[in-house]
């Protein structure tokens, strides 16, 4: 029943979702690509080398 009401509270939004030609799939990418950077580099180096290879990918 919660998804219902969710669904509902947010009807103009899913309208305007469904019927846009535009999307967000570009932005979208983007973040999963530097999460995935991120996530390699956790640990293993420091902010200097995390720019470093963001500028080159």
């Amino acid at each position: 029943s919660s998804f219902a009401a969710g669904i509902a509270a947010e009807r103009q939004a899913i309208g305007a979702a469904v019927t846009q030609p535009w999307s967000n799939g570009q932005t979208e990418g983007q973040i999963t690509k530097l999460k995935l950077i991120k996530r390699q580099m956790y640990g293993r180096a420091k902010l200097d080398l995390l720019r470093a290879r963001l500028c080159t990918a």
